[in-house]
């Protein structure tokens, strides 16, 4: 089998204008499709900006960022384990995440 990466990608205003029992329920959905079989744990990112690692030459240099040019920011992802992309998809179709975003699918390469 392989693992994919599910890259969770939302506007985070969506999650700021619920009220707290709707994102409760909300969150509830995630952890009860986290608990699938073919999931391993996944992790939701903090909503700091985080650093960006560049080389600068021989001297690698961390910044502030990533800031993009977009609504939609990275804000958690899964691994989970299929055969193939087409398996991946089919695993995924009912994440509650498809409510409020878009899941970008992965394959890991192992290294």
């Amino acid at each position: 089998m392989a693992q994919f990466l599910l890259f969770l990608y939302n506007d985070p205003t969506v999650w700021e204008k619920m009220s707290p029992e709707t994102m409760q329920a909300n969150s509830s959905r995630y952890y009860e499709w986290g608990k699938k079989p073919f999931v391993t744990p996944g992790y939701r990112l903090t909503p700091d900006p985080g650093k960006v690692m560049r080389a600068n030459g021989a001297k690698p240099v961390a910044t502030d960022g990533p800031y993009s040019e977009t609504k939609e920011v990275l804000g958690g992802f899964y691994s989970v384990e299929a055969a193939d992309y087409d398996e991946a998809v089919k695993l995924t179709a009912d994440h509650p995440h498809l409510d409020f975003g878009t899941i970008e699918i992965r394959q890991v390469w192992p290294m």
